[in-house]
């Protein structure tokens, strides 16, 4: 089976992707461990995308594709894969569809805006271990110290309020019109994300199942 997982950024997309990926035995592909990948192993699409990197810049469509073409072909995805994170934009689904890559389901983890902020903002990270904790969801035992190692707790940049409202715009402006592109398709299936994961996860299978 080959689908694809949309979501906006802190939707729980990526935890639902694995969990299926692990229960149906196929590959997660996500972008962004593609690009670093070819990156480490100095690859000829690596180092296309390591100039547009290195210069702060977004690595451009056709060099995505090109390394998700790339990827596609391997053995382990014969029997099906997850896109996490791929297709972006319209763009980029339609250069998948050019590929004649066929997609049978679009999984699209619908979170609100309001409670996607919640979530990320009220994250807080041990700056020792790494160890995650949340404000409200899990909080350490003392306000502002990790459990494991007494560490300072602190909040990612990516975490931060206007961060979170950027990255949620942008995902709006650029990834939500792939909704109307893949229901007009009749591939679209929407999971309503709940705030235990396993309820989510009940959903998502429900929708594979459909």
């Amino acid at each position: 089976m080959n689908l694809i997982f949309l979501g906006a950024p802190g939707a729980g997309k990526g935890t639902q992707a694995e969990i299926v990926c692990d229960k149906l035995n196929i590959p997660t592909i996500s972008t962004g461990n593609i690009i670093r990948e070819a990156l480490k192993n100095g690859t000829e699409l690596g180092l296309k995308a390591k100039s547009f990197i290195e210069s702060g810049k977004l690595v451009p469509d056709e060099v995505v594709i090109d390394i998700i073409k790339e990827r596609l072909a391997q053995d382990d995805c014969k029997e099906g894969f997850i896109l996490d994170g791929f297709p972006r934009t319209v763009v980029q689904a339609e250069a998948l569809d050019r590929m004649g890559i066929n997609i049978d389901k679009v999984i699209d983890i619908e979170v609100s805006d309001a409670d996607i902020e919640k979530r990320l903002t009220g994250r807080r990270v041990c700056s020792v271990c790494g160890s995650s904790y949340h404000l409200e969801y899990k909080k350490p035992a003392v306000d502002g110290i990790c459990n494991k190692c007494g560490g300072a707790l602190v909040q990612r940049k990516d975490d931060a309020p206007e961060t979170v409202r950027e990255r949620l715009a942008i995902y709006h402006e650029q990834t939500e019109p792939l909704k109307a592109y893949y229901e007009e398709k009749g591939k679209l299936f929407i999971v309503e994300g709940q705030e235990e994961v396993a309820d989510t996860t009940a959903l998502t299978f429900k929708a594979l199942e459909a």
